[in-house]
This record gives C-alpha cells, structure tokens and sequence, in this order.
C-alpha cells in the first residue's frame, strides 16, 4: 500500500493541503521496513512543511477550501469546455496506463455535463480490465452523474453485478456493519496511539474501494455481532501490519473475543484484506 500513500501525499501538496500531507507523513514515518532513503525524505519534508506552513497557515488553506473547490467546479462547467476537451478527458480514463492518472481523470469527469460520458464510462467498465480502485471512482463518477441500473464487471477475479444507484459516495454511506467494523477498532486503538484512529479509517477507506461488490464484501454486510467482530479483528491486525510491520494475531483475536467457531469467518476476513494489500495500489496487477 505504499505507493499508493505516497500518491495521496504528492495530491496533498499539489492541492496546497498541508495539514492533511502532514498527518500522512506523520504516519507514513510509523510504518517499518520500508528503505532507510523514504525515511530520511519523508523527516525532511516534514521538517519544511513544518516551518514552511505552521498550523495557522493551514487553517488558512483549510478555510479556503470551499472557495477553491467552486473556482474549480466553475473552471470545468460543461459551457466552458469544447468537445476535445471532453474527448481527451474520455481518452485517459480509457486508455492511459498509469491508474492514478485515470483516477484525476475522473475527477475532472465529474464535474462535466455532456451525454457521452455515462455511455463511455459504463462501457469502458463493463469490457475492460480496470484497476478495482479506479473502478469504484468511476462507479461514484456515474452515481454524480445521476446514472442508474445494474452494471456487470469483472472485480478482484470476481464477475459481479452492482446497483450503480448504490454506490457510497462517502464511508458514511456504506452500511451499518461496515462503520460499526471501523468503529470497534478505533476505540481499541486509541488507548494505544491518539493517531491510530486516523489511520484505521484511512486504511478502512482504502480496503473498500478494492473489496466493494465482491463476495468478501457481502460477507462483511451481516449484521450479526462475531461477524462484525472477525471483520473488526482482521482491519485491526491489517492495520498493525501496515504501521508497525508485525502483529500478535494470537492478542488480536483475543481482544476481539474470536472462538474457535469464529476462527473460520475472521480467517476468512484476514485473507480478504490480505488479498488487498498484495493487489497492490496502482502496481502489482494486470489490470490497469
């Protein structure tokens, strides 16, 4: 998952939000057994944003943030944008070969009103191999787009067929089980480290954009308090992985009170989230 943390940062710093690129430097320098040079690049970043943009210059930054955000919506309204515009945004989300590319394609998607952009999108999605990351940025850019019905396409080696209406456009909106999962490892954490919660919603966020639709995902949408639990268990030993590189899996399962009848479902949730972690982010992977 570290490229794709290091892509969040260099967005971060191109869109000016330092408070946010400090936190995640702050938690990228957590993590362990990554090359001795990240380290050392990430303290002297962090030392000049530090000193370059004190709390108080981000609060600026924070402030302006919804006047920035409608300069920009203004900036791509669909009367101020011609037809190649429109194409050349359609061509690198179809064809370009970096993901995250694909990904500020779609961005930009979303705030254009033409009637070739549902079609093309859908289409793409339902005959291409895409990044299962990218694939759920398109489905909440077809969501904004006010598209409905079922769409089939192939997901983490799974055909699925989801309601495009359905997406969540935020964690808030996935369902209950999937929050109360979240929310029992942020109260375990917080004991521990202050940040933990931070970066347990983070890394939650990130785990659902690939799991979304797919058989490991419906799973985790059973109500029933060990299901909740073994999935609760399997973020908290994930997230001890990425930050500290170990875990006790023994204490994990312990603290989430997982049986030995539980021991099939958390197992079961840990290989899911594993799954994740080897796809890796925009790399690792056939699909693009």
């Amino acid at each position: 998952m570290l490229d794709h943390y290091q892509i969040q940062l260099t967005r971060m710093l191109e869109a000016e939000q330092y408070s946010e690129a400090k936190k995640l430097i702050r938690f990228l320098l957590q993590c362990r057994g990554e090359d001795e040079r990240h380290y050392e690049e990430w303290g002297n970043l962090l030392s000049w944003l530090e000193v370059a943009f004190p709390e108080s210059a981000d609060e600026r930054v924070e402030e302006d943030e919804n006047e920035e955000e409608e300069m920009r919506r203004s900036a791509l309204k669909p009367g101020e944008q011609d037809e190649s515009y429109v194409k050349q945004v359609l061509h690198i989300i179809q064809h370009h070969p970096m993901p995250d590319q694909q990904m500020l394609a779609l961005e930009r998607a979303i705030h254009l009103d033409h009637p070739d952009i549902n079609p093309a999108i859908m289409e793409w999605l339902s005959t291409e191999s895409v990044h299962p990351a990218v694939q759920f940025k398109a489905l909440q850019c077809l969501k904004r787009h006010g598209a409905s019905g079922m769409i089939t396409l192939d997901r983490m080696d799974e055909r699925v067929e989801l309601d495009i209406e359905s997406t969540p456009l935020s964690l808030e909106e996935f369902p209950s089980p999937v929050i109360q999962a979240l929310e029992r490892v942020e109260a375990s954490v917080d004991a521990d480290d202050p940040t933990l919660p931070h970066f347990a919603r983070e890394l939650w966020k990130d785990l659902l954009q690939y799991l979304y639709g797919t058989s490991s995902y419906r799973r985790m949408l059973d109500d029933e308090t060990f299901n909740i639990d073994c999935w609760a268990a399997a973020l908290h030993l994930t997230l001890l992985l990425t930050v500290y590189g170990k875990a006790d899996d023994d204490a994990t399962r312990e603290a989430y009170g997982i049986s030995e009848p539980m021991r099939f479902s958390y197992e079961q949730a840990c290989r899911a989230l594993r799954q994740v972690i080897a796809y890796g982010p925009f790399g690792g992977s056939n699909e693009s």
